[in-house]
C-alpha cells in the first residue's frame, strides 16, 4: 500500500483468528491504521485481498462489510441523545434488513446496560465525560452485529487513569462477547494488558506475532525487543556461542556458528541483579556508581553509571531489596545481567 513514494504497508499478510481480541502494535507511520482501514473498506489496497468469513470483501462498500468501527475521537452525533446514536446504525439499515421500531429500542436498551450506562440515554454527547462518551461509541458499533470490531487508537484522547479503566472494562466486555477484534494502539503496556495476540508491525512490516507473554519475553527482532519496554545493550563481538563485551563474557549457545561477529545483548532492567562492591571479592560483574534513584512502590528503579566506560545502565529490583542494601547516592555496586538476549548485528 502506496501514499506517493511512502509505503505504508510492504506485503502484509495476517490471519486474524475467531473470537480473539488481536492488537496491532507499533510505532506511528508503521502501518497499523492503514491496515485498519482496509479491513474497512475505508481504503482500497494496491494489491491483495481482504477475506471476512473466507470470503472475498475486496469489492464490498464499507456497508456491506458488516464491520463495527470505534475511533480515537468518538465521533458521536452531537445533535442525538446517547439512545439516538447508537440506534442510528440499526435505523439507515435498508428497509429489508432492518429491524422493527420494537426490535431496535430493545437492542439499544440492552447494549446500554452492557456497557453499563442505561441511565444516560437521554443524554446528548457534550453532556458526557471522555470516557462515557467513548463506551457510547463501541455500544453504537456492536448494535450492528459486526463480524468484526475495529477499534482505531480507542483511548488515545483520555487520560492516563481512564485509560487504564477503560481497557480493563475493554477485556471484560470482550470476554462476555467474543466478537473478534482488532484493536490499534502505540502504547504497549494497553496491548500486553488487553489483547490475546500481540501484531508488532514496523515501517510497514509485521515484524513478530504471538501472545503478549511470547512476545514481551521472547522478542523475535533488536525493534521488537527495543519497542516493548526499556532494555539495557552490551555490544561486543560474539564468536563460537559467547559474546565477548569489554572485559565480559555472556554465553550464547545459539550462535555457536558464528565466527567474530558483532553482536548486541539486550537485558531488561528486571533481569539485572545488584550488590554492593566488595573489591577483593567481585569478579565476572560490572562496577558502576549509584547515579539517582526512584524507590516508590512496590520497585525502585536505579539509574548507574559504569565505572569502566561511563555508559548508563537502569535497574529495577524489589523495593524490600533496596532497602536491604540501605543504598545511597554514589554507592559503588556490582551489577550482572541475570537473562539476555543476544543478537548478530548483520542480521538486524
Amino acid at each position: 500500500m502506496r501514499f506517493g513514494n511512502f509505503i505504508a504497508l510492504d506485503n502484509v499478510s495476517l490471519n486474524f483468528r475467531p473470537g480473539e481480541l488481536t492488537a496491532l502494535l507499533g510505532p506511528s507511520g508503521c502501518g497499523k491504521t492503514t491496515l485498519l482501514r482496509i479491513i474497512a473498506g475505508l481504503e482500497r489496497p494496491d494489491a491483495g485481498q481482504v477475506l471476512l468469513d473466507n470470503e472475498d470483501a475486496s469489492d464490498r462498500h464499507v456497508r456491506e462489510r458488516q464491520v463495527g468501527f470505534v475511533f480515537q475521537h468518538y465521533a458521536l452525533f452531537k445533535h442525538m441523545t446517547v439512545f439516538e446514536n447508537i440506534a442510528f446504525g440499526l435505523r439507515v439499515k435498508p428497509r429489508s434488513e432492518r429491524p422493527a421500531e420494537a426490535q431496535i429500542k430493545a437492542r439499544v436498551h440492552q447494549l446500554l446496560e452492557l456497557v453499563q450506562l442505561g441511565w444516560l440515554a437521554d443524554r446528548y454527547p457534550p453532556q458526557l465525560s471522555g470516557g462515557q462518551r467513548q463506551r457510547i461509541a463501541l455500544a453504537r458499533a456492536l448494535a450492528v452485529e459486526p463480524r468484526v470490531l475495529l477499534l482505531d487508537e480507542p483511548f488515545g484522547a483520555l487520560d492516563a487513569k481512564v485509560r487504564k479503566e477503560l481497557r480493563r472494562w475493554l477485556r471484560r466486555l470482550h470476554d462476555e462477547l467474543h466478537v473478534t477484534s482488532i484493536f490499534v494502539t502505540h502504547d504497549q503496556e494497553e496491548a500486553l494488558e488487553v489483547a490475546d495476540r500481540i501484531v508488532v508491525m514496523n515501517k510497514g512490516h509485521v515484524e513478530q506475532i504471538g501472545a503478549p507473554a511470547d512476545v514481551y519475553n521472547q522478542p523475535a527482532s533488536p525493534f521488537v525487543y527495543g519497542f516493548l519496554g526499556n532494555v539495557n545493550l552490551f555490544r561486543g563481538r560474539v564468536h563460537e556461542g559467547v559474546l565477548e563485551t569489554e572485559g565480559l563474557a555472556f554465553s550464547a549457545p545459539e550462535h555457536g556458528g558464528a565466527r567474530d561477529a558483532r553482536g548486541t545483548a539486550f537485558v531488561r532492567p528486571h533481569d539485572i541483579e545488584i550488590d554492593r562492591y566488595m573489591a577483593d571479592v567481585d569478579a565476572g560483574g560490572i562496577v558502576a556508581r549509584l547515579k539517582r534513584a526512584h524507590a516508590i512502590g512496590p520497585l525502585a528503579q536505579l539509574d548507574l553509571e559504569r565505572a569502566d566506560n561511563g555508559g548508563l545502565l537502569e535497574a529495577v529490583v524489589p523495593n524490600e531489596r533496596y532497602a536491604e542494601l540501605r543504598l545511597q547516592q554514589g554507592d559503588r555496586l556490582v551489577v550482572r545481567p541475570r537473562r539476555l538476549s543476544i543478537f548478530i548485528d548483520e542480521a538486524m
